[in-house]
């Protein structure tokens, strides 16, 4: 049984992984395709750049919480050891940071500041 967990474990931990790939490039696609194209016709190309960087950060940061939840499920269920336990949190501090800092660039203020 505890085989039967893991191997499923794995397929998840794959699965998530390919989905927080695809979120992040498909984000990408349209950040840097679509709204453009969008903004040129709405005769709005002052909009553009900011609509690009509002667009791929929020892809990005989604797809962020995928992989986070990829490497918590492996550690967990698949590979549970101090060494990758470690590895874990290092990684969920490094990618917290990540969407920490791109959630203050995309919305200019501080999470705790009152929206105005």
């Amino acid at each position: 049984m505890p085989e039967l967990v893991k191997a499923v474990a794995e397929w998840g931990v794959t699965i998530t992984e390919i989905v927080g790939i695809l979120i992040i490039v498909g984000f990408a696609l349209y950040a840097l395709v679509v709204v453009p194209l969008l903004r040129l016709k709405q005769h709005q190309p002052e909009e553009i750049y900011t609509q690009v960087r509002q667009r791929l950060g929020r892809g990005i940061l989604l797809g962020l919480e995928f992989l986070v939840a990829a490497d918590i499920i492996h550690t967990v269920a698949v590979e549970l050891t101090f060494e990758t336990v470690g590895i874990l949190a290092i990684i969920v501090l490094i990618r917290t940071f990540l969407s920490f800092t791109l959630e203050v660039e995309l919305s200019g203020r501080w999470p705790w500041q009152r929206k105005e």
